[in-house]
Protein backbone atom coordinates (compact mmCIF):
# COMPACT_ATOMS: atom_id res chain seq x y z
CA UNK A 1 0.00 0.00 0.00
CA UNK A 2 1.53 3.31 -1.08
CA UNK A 3 1.75 6.11 1.45
CA UNK A 4 1.79 9.79 0.60
CA UNK A 5 3.10 12.77 2.52
CA UNK A 6 0.60 15.15 4.16
CA UNK A 7 1.12 17.68 1.33
CA UNK A 8 0.62 14.98 -1.30
CA UNK A 9 -2.62 14.00 0.46
CA UNK A 10 -3.83 17.60 0.23
CA UNK A 11 -3.07 17.50 -3.50
CA UNK A 12 -4.87 14.14 -3.89
CA UNK A 13 -7.98 15.51 -2.14
CA UNK A 14 -8.04 18.66 -4.27
CA UNK A 15 -7.44 16.67 -7.45
CA UNK A 16 -10.37 14.38 -6.69
CA UNK A 17 -12.65 17.33 -5.91
CA UNK A 18 -11.70 18.87 -9.26
CA UNK A 19 -12.92 15.69 -10.99
CA UNK A 20 -16.41 15.74 -9.44
CA UNK A 21 -18.68 16.46 -12.42
CA UNK A 22 -21.04 19.42 -12.45
CA UNK A 23 -24.40 18.28 -11.13
CA UNK A 24 -22.85 15.73 -8.75
CA UNK A 25 -21.43 15.81 -5.22
CA UNK A 26 -19.26 13.74 -2.91
CA UNK A 27 -19.26 13.62 0.86
CA UNK A 28 -16.16 14.26 2.93
CA UNK A 29 -16.23 10.61 3.98
CA UNK A 30 -16.57 9.34 0.41
CA UNK A 31 -13.50 11.37 -0.58
CA UNK A 32 -11.57 9.92 2.37
CA UNK A 33 -12.71 6.40 1.43
CA UNK A 34 -11.76 6.87 -2.23
CA UNK A 35 -8.25 7.97 -1.26
CA UNK A 36 -7.65 5.60 1.66
CA UNK A 37 -5.82 3.00 -0.42
CA UNK A 38 -3.18 5.41 -1.70
CA UNK A 39 -2.90 7.47 1.44
CA UNK A 40 -3.37 5.10 4.33
CA UNK A 41 -5.70 7.75 5.73
CA UNK A 42 -9.47 7.61 6.06
CA UNK A 43 -10.80 10.65 7.87
CA UNK A 44 -13.75 12.71 6.74
CA UNK A 45 -12.72 15.32 9.29
CA UNK A 46 -9.26 15.59 7.72
CA UNK A 47 -10.84 16.06 4.28
CA UNK A 48 -13.03 18.81 5.76
CA UNK A 49 -9.99 20.55 7.21
CA UNK A 50 -8.20 20.34 3.86
CA UNK A 51 -11.23 21.80 2.09
CA UNK A 52 -11.50 24.63 4.63
CA UNK A 53 -7.82 25.53 4.31
CA UNK A 54 -7.08 24.81 0.64
CA UNK A 55 -10.36 24.27 -1.22
CA UNK A 56 -11.02 27.76 -2.53
CA UNK A 57 -9.58 26.99 -5.97
CA UNK A 58 -11.62 23.84 -6.62
CA UNK A 59 -15.40 23.29 -6.89
CA UNK A 60 -15.75 23.19 -3.08
CA UNK A 61 -19.53 23.46 -3.28
CA UNK A 62 -19.63 19.88 -4.62
CA UNK A 63 -18.38 18.53 -1.28
CA UNK A 64 -21.08 18.04 1.37
CA UNK A 65 -21.50 15.96 4.50
CA UNK A 66 -22.93 12.45 4.34
CA UNK A 67 -26.49 13.69 4.88
CA UNK A 68 -26.16 16.26 2.08
CA UNK A 69 -25.61 19.31 4.27
CA UNK A 70 -23.65 22.04 2.50
CA UNK A 71 -20.35 23.49 3.81
CA UNK A 72 -20.94 25.32 7.11
CA UNK A 73 -20.90 29.09 6.72
CA UNK A 74 -21.19 28.81 2.94
CA UNK A 75 -24.62 27.22 2.63
CA UNK A 76 -26.23 30.05 0.69
CA UNK A 77 -23.48 30.33 -1.95
CA UNK A 78 -23.14 26.54 -2.21
CA UNK A 79 -26.90 26.20 -2.66
CA UNK A 80 -26.92 28.74 -5.50
CA UNK A 81 -23.98 27.06 -7.24
CA UNK A 82 -25.44 23.58 -6.86
CA UNK A 83 -28.86 24.66 -8.12
CA UNK A 84 -27.25 26.32 -11.14
CA UNK A 85 -25.60 22.94 -11.92
CA UNK A 86 -28.89 21.07 -11.58
CA UNK A 87 -28.06 19.25 -8.34
CA UNK A 88 -31.30 17.89 -6.86
CA UNK A 89 -32.09 19.20 -3.39
CA UNK A 90 -34.35 17.90 -0.68
CA UNK A 91 -35.23 20.93 1.40
CA UNK A 92 -31.95 22.54 2.46
CA UNK A 93 -29.87 19.41 1.78
CA UNK A 94 -28.55 17.75 -1.36
CA UNK A 95 -30.52 14.67 -2.36
CA UNK A 96 -27.60 12.27 -1.94
CA UNK A 97 -29.37 9.29 -3.50
CA UNK A 98 -29.62 11.21 -6.80
CA UNK A 99 -26.53 13.45 -6.73
CA UNK A 100 -23.78 11.33 -5.17
CA UNK A 101 -20.83 10.67 -7.48
CA UNK A 102 -18.51 7.67 -7.17
CA UNK A 103 -15.16 8.07 -8.95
Amino acid sequence: MARVTPQEYVEEVLSLVERIPAGKVMSYGAIADALSEVSGRNSARQVGTIMARHGGGVPWHRVVNSSGRMPPGHEQEARQRLLSEGVPLKGDHVNMSLAHWIP
